[in-house]
């Protein structure tokens, strides 16, 4: 079985306003902040709204994410998370299948 090279990979998409509604409160939960803030000795996290479809590897997309948001990752100041399955469920958001999200850190 070889290896299906990706060439191009739409990583747009639309939320509905329910469903991303639920979706930030449940990103913005206190308790779901401290629970990833463990993880961060001395840092506080602040939602900032931002999510995005991870992508397949490959050249043009090491990271796995659209290039927009390598940024995000190659800085201290941000984090990024798998938002949990059981929170695309809540929020009845099916496709995409997976979301990741933005924080930034509060020292």
């Amino acid at each position: 079985m070889g290896l299906k090279i990706v060439e191009n990979f739409d990583a747009s998409f639309t939320l509905t306003p329910e469903a991303k509604e639920t979706l930030f409160s449940l990103l913005t939960n206190s308790d779901f902040i401290q629970q990833i803030s463990q993880q961060l000795p001395e840092t506080s996290l602040e939602f900032t709204e931002i999510l995005f479809q991870p992508v397949p590897y490959s050249i043009q997309t090491p990271k796995g994410m659209p290039p927009e948001f390598e940024m995000y990752y190659n800085s201290d100041d941000y984090i990024i998370i798998n938002v949990p399955p059981n929170f695309m469920f809540k929020a009845k958001i099916f496709n995409p299948s997976r979301l990741c999200g933005i924080y930034r850190k509060i020292k």
